[in-house]
């Protein structure tokens, strides 16, 4: 595993991520805007090539082998 980097929510995702990936946080944090999230952060790791971004929350975007997006929402489904 190696570590990407960290972003605010509602700030511009990395640009190395595919436009997919970018998507699939922005629709995360449209889910939460009536929460409070300005002090939240998404932490990026990248698995064997492909990219893991887990929000503070615990909801974790990641890019599959095939190339597609899965959303792990944990406890929040």
């Amino acid at each position: 595993m190696q570590l990407g980097t960290r972003w605010s929510v509602g700030a511009e995702p990395p640009e190395r991520l595919s436009d997919a990936m970018k998507a699939a946080i922005s629709s995360v944090e449209v889910e939460r805007e009536a929460e409070d999230t300005s002090m939240w952060r998404w932490t990026l790791t990248w698995l064997e090539g492909h990219p893991r971004a887990e929000l503070e929350d615990g909801t974790v975007v990641r890019e599959d082998y095939d190339g597609s997006i899965i959303i792990d929402q944990g406890d929040l489904d």
